[in-house]
């Protein structure tokens, strides 16, 4: 199933996220994929589209980010 991740920025924590990224990367748990990732004009917040069938596992990808980073996950119905 795909899922639409908005990730807002906390205040003052953008460029600390970056750093992070920049040094250890995603830290996306076996069975959480990464397609693509749009970032917002202003750069508050990205919207990164993910797909996994065990939806749990958001649970500890979110854990390595939590204190930079608010989320907000949503199934998406996609139709082909």
């Amino acid at each position: 199933m795909k899922y639409m991740v908005i990730e807002t920025f906390k205040s003052g924590k953008k460029d600390q996220a970056y750093e992070r990224f920049n040094s250890a990367g995603r830290f996306l748990p076996e069975g959480l994929t990464f397609i693509n990732s749009w970032l917002e004009k202003d750069g508050n917040r990205c919207f990164q589209l993910m797909e996994t069938d065990t939806p749990s596992l958001f649970d500890s990808w979110i854990k390595k980010w939590v204190d930079l980073v608010e989320f907000e996950i949503i199934p998406l119905e996609i139709e082909q």
